[in-house]
């Protein structure tokens, strides 16, 4: 790679502040790395909070961790992947061979981490081999409505699939979806898989409500709070939901979701956590388990079969999807989510 090569990159200067700048190109810089030609991103509800400045960011620094794209150069270590290929590249990265990825955990690697940097020209990927999930074909192959799927279980299709593992929802289950963003609708989407004959979103904004009807909802609560658990309590006869999915984070929405399951339930926390505290007596005494954390996309990609359900057509998350911009309209990108013009805005290349 020539010292002078570079790439558009988003870019964040400071809370309410997105700019695009020409930044070195990504370049290989381990034997396992490859170099991606990015094609498609997104914006994640979670980039809002450092973009309210609710939670630390570095200024000047690269931004993303969705993408999916066209593998450009591979490092003489990769063997899982050529250039010319195409994969959906999963916001963690990981080794792919430790006995904690081994396990379906892949999010969670020792060796792995997070990546940071998805909403640029190209993008550098660590430890490809453990990491990457190939797609038939190429980009040109598919419609831009399933490129928009394919980008979904990068993240918020898989973590919303991991919701509702992490909550054990079975056939037949009551399932409440906390969260009406693209991860909890996506919830929807995974619950309905998953055999729940019921399933109760929690929505008060009548777009979202609509997709999540659409996605597979049976009901919709929009209260808040206390007036949100009497609800559900009522709709369930007074014992609370099977399996509740926690796609938001904050505290009300825990508290909330305590509030409605049914003793010796389960929550499945995705929803990364703001000041959320968990009672341990209250969840003992009344037999309610916690499971969750960050996605291991590679392994519901692959092993859970959602690759395979967005390619023959099964499921469409790509809906959640509903305004895209290109690179150099990133701030409007960021502004519109903030807003809640949009439920999830993607990036175009």
């Amino acid at each position: 790679m020539s010292e002078t090569e570079t790439m558009k990159a988003a870019i964040f200067e400071e809370p309410g502040r997105m700019v695009v700048r020409e930044v070195p190109k990504a370049h290989l810089e381990q034997d396992d790395d490859i170099v991606i030609r990015v094609v498609r991103a997104c914006v994640c509800g979670s980039d809002l909070w450092f973009f309210r400045g609710l939670t630390p960011q570095t200024p000047n620094s690269q931004v993303g961790h969705e993408s999916i794209g066209v593998v450009e150069e591979v490092g003489a270590a990769v063997r899982s992947v050529k250039p010319g290929d195409f994969v959906v590249v999963p916001f963690p990265y990981s080794c792919g061979t430790c006995p904690v990825c081994k396990a379906g955990f892949e999010s969670v690697c020792p060796h792995g981490g997070y990546f940071s940097a998805c909403q640029a020209e190209y993008l550098r990927v660590p430890e490809a081999d453990g990491t990457v999930v190939k797609v038939p074909g190429s980009p040109e192959d598919y419609s831009d409505e399933m490129l928009a799927s394919l980008l979904t279980i990068s993240d918020v299709m898989s973590t919303g699939y991991h919701a509702a593992v992490s909550a054990e929802v079975k056939s037949g289950d009551t399932a409440v979806v906390m969260g009406d963003g693209a991860v909890g609708l996506c919830g929807v989407i995974a619950a309905k898989m998953r055999g729940a004959t019921r399933i109760i979103a929690m929505s008060r904004h009548e777009d979202r409500a609509a997709l999540a009807r659409e996605f597979g909802a049976t009901d919709v609560v929009p209260e808040r709070g206390q007036v949100a658990i009497d609800k559900v309590l009522e709709m369930t006869d007074g014992y609370g939901a099977d399996a509740v999915l926690e796609c938001v984070g904050s505290k009300q929405s825990f508290d909330t979701a305590i509030g409605l399951v049914r003793r010796g339930g389960v929550i499945g926390r995705v929803g990364l956590p703001h000041d959320v505290e968990i009672s341990a007596e209250g969840t003992f005494y009344a037999n309610i388990g916690t499971k969750g954390g960050p996605a291991p996309v590679r392994h519901y990609d692959i092993q859970g079969g959602l690759l395979d359900a967005v390619l023959k057509g099964e499921i469409n998350p790509g809906r959640v999807f509903t305004a895209e911009f290109d690179l150099d309209h990133i701030q409007d990108a960021y502004e519109a989510m903030d807003q809640r013009k949009v439920i999830k805005s993607l990036i175009r290349f």
